[in-house]
């Protein structure tokens, strides 16, 4: 019998989201007490390697020293626990200008914000909506450009925060 590959990207993912969620446990007082938010941990498989990446904030900003400053003081911890037992790539850097928002927390923080959403399929003939994140639940997302667009969350590739440049 073969297996459902459908099947496994869902537990693929599900084990992954795991990770993310027992790393980002195991660092949080570390990278706070640093002076930093962990802002979101990333696991991903890319080609063959995996990238373990994890992005910090503060409100002055993030330099490069700030990056190796987090990745002396949590390499050791990551080795100690051994959550991921592949070879990975550790990446730690600044969430950037536009923050991509994965998580309630990123939307709570972003609410009244520009913020650009990509679409899995279209919705009204787009695939990306450009507005002001209003609210959310659990299931939508309502985002208003000329007028409040309700988004099904299952139907979200991205949000990310907009910078007028």
């Amino acid at each position: 019998m073969g297996t459902n590959p459908t099947l496994n990207v869902c537990l693929g993912g599900f084990l992954l989201a795991k990770i993310e969620e027992k790393i980002e446990t195991l660092l949080s007082d570390v990278i706070t007490n640093l002076g930093y938010e962990l802002y979101d941990v990333e696991y991903a498989k890319e080609g063959k390697d995996y990238f373990l990446r994890i992005y910090i904030d503060n409100e002055n900003g993030i330099s490069l020293e700030d990056c190796e400053k987090v990745n002396n003081a949590i390499d050791g911890i990551l080795d100690k626990a051994d959550f991921i037992k592949e070879r990975y790539f550790l990446e730690v850097s600044s969430t950037g200008v536009e923050k991509t928002l994965r998580k309630d927390k990123h939307l709570e923080k972003n609410l009244g914000e520009k913020v650009e959403v990509k679409l899995f399929k279209q919705m009204n003939g787009k695939k990306q909506i450009i507005g002001i994140l209003e609210s959310f639940d659990a299931n939508n997302v309502y985002v208003k450009e000329d007028i409040e667009q309700e988004i099904e969350r299952k139907n979200i590739a991205l949000i990310k925060t907009v910078y007028d440049w």
